[in-house]
This record gives C-alpha cells, structure tokens and sequence, in this order.
C-alpha cells in the first residue's frame, strides 16, 4: 500500500513541475487530491479495507459561478465516487448544490440514471458558505434534501450539518486551522440514531512546499469524531492547474 503512495506523491510532484512551463489563465482547471485515509466531516468513508483515495477533479470558474466534476477511487478498488456540483459566490458568501453518487465497485451492474427517491445511488446537498474576507474563519451549512439519505424508518431524513472554522498563517506558507461540524438532527452523520451531535473537530496543520515558483500543498489532519469515538491522522497533497 505504501508503494502506491510514494508513486502517487511522486506523480504529485512531476505534474507540479510540468505546470510551470504549460500554465496559461483558462476558465477550466485541473486538479488532483491524494489521501492516505477517506475522512469526510468526520466520517471514514472506507471504514473496512481502508486505503488511499485519489481524488481527480475539473472545474469551470467564471465570474463568480464554478462547476465542478470531481471522482475519488480507492486504489485498491473498493471504494468510488463521482460528484458533480454547481455554486455562486459573491463577496463573502457561496451557496451551492451537489449531487454525491457512489458506483459499485464489485458487481458491472450499476443505476447512474435512476433517481427513484427509493433506489437512488445519489444524495443531493444544498449549502451556504459564509466567509468574510477580512476574517479568516467561515461558517457553513448544508443539507441533504433528496435522493439516497433515508432514516430508519426510511423517510427522506434531511441531515444537516454545520461547521465552523478558523485558520492562521504563519512563517509564510504555514498554516493552522481548526473546525468543528456538528449535525442537527438524526443523520448521516450520527447513523440516524441522535439529534444533536458534535461529529467533527479537526485540527490541520497545512505547509506549501515551494517547488521553483509552484506551491504543493501537503497537510496533516488530527480528526475525531466524539458521536462513534473515533480518531484519525490524515495526510492529503495537493496539486491544481
């Protein structure tokens, strides 16, 4: 497993490189993600089996509209993902939906076009996004309001989370931040078994490794979620075009 990470964080750092002399201002940008765990708002996403997820994304930025398709694979090939999702920002605030679908990775049978609320494979968010130029701290907000998220008892259960978060920059190209999410209901995010739950506090430290004039930046993340008692350490790098 950790071969493939060194060659994944060597593939990093070769794009990287060639981004310099190809780099021109275009609408489109690529980027590329590598995690050596799958940590979403304090939930492990591969919890049996669990390997490093590659994360391919392009998005269109115009103004201020951005669309996006991103995908995450495991590379072991037990977990995938593809996300598709549209937002606007103006000054300090962004609102947004995605759509999360989840193929099957061990059977050709596969539904991308089904949105049956009942056999769904897609979970469609809605969010708000409030970032305050001067301030460096954000707060969001989103809910699942339609497609896969069913309670126990199988209704649409329109889990809600939040999250506050702050950094600070240092020493130039340093910095460390904190977050905390919380859901509001019975949720994804508590197994629909709770109301309100503190399900997220991360603490990140993020450094910008300078190569020539392009930054790559490679992070450590201490994570844990109080609702199941679980604590995680994340490594993820980063690269965009």
């Amino acid at each position: 497993m950790y071969r493939h990470v060194i060659i994944a964080a060597l593939l990093l750092c070769s794009m990287s490189l060639l981004a310099q002399s190809n780099l021109k201002e275009s609408n489109f940008h690529l980027g590329v993600e590598l995690q050596t765990k799958y940590v979403w708002r304090g939930i492990e996403q591969i919890p049996e089996e669990s390997a490093p997820v590659v994360f391919p994304q392009l998005n269109y930025q115009y103004k201020g509209f951005t669309g996006y398709v991103c995908g995450g694979y495991a590379i072991n090939g037990k977990f995938s993902e593809i996300d598709l999702g549209v937002s606007y920002s103006y000054n300090w605030l962004t609102v947004g939906l995605t759509d999360y679908y989840y193929p099957t990775t061990d059977t050709p049978e596969d539904q991308y076009f089904n949105f049956k609320s009942r056999e769904t494979g897609h979970c469609f968010e809605g969010y708000i996004n409030i970032a305050p130029e001067n301030i460096p701290a954000y707060l969001l907000f989103s809910t699942f309001f339609a497609g896969e998220d069913k309670n126990l008892e199988g209704k649409q259960a329109y889990s809600t989370y939040g999250e506050l978060g702050a950094h600070y920059d240092f020493l130039g190209g340093h910095q460390l931040g904190l977050a905390i999410g919380a859901t509001f209901n019975k949720s994804y995010y508590n197994g629909y078994a709770h109301n309100f739950s503190i399900c997220n506090i991360e603490l990140k430290y993020t450094y910008n490794l300078m190569i020539k004039s392009f930054a790559l930046p490679l992070s450590v993340a201490y994570i844990i979620n109080p609702v199941v008692e679980k604590a995680h350490v994340n490594l993820s790098a980063s690269f965009e075009l």
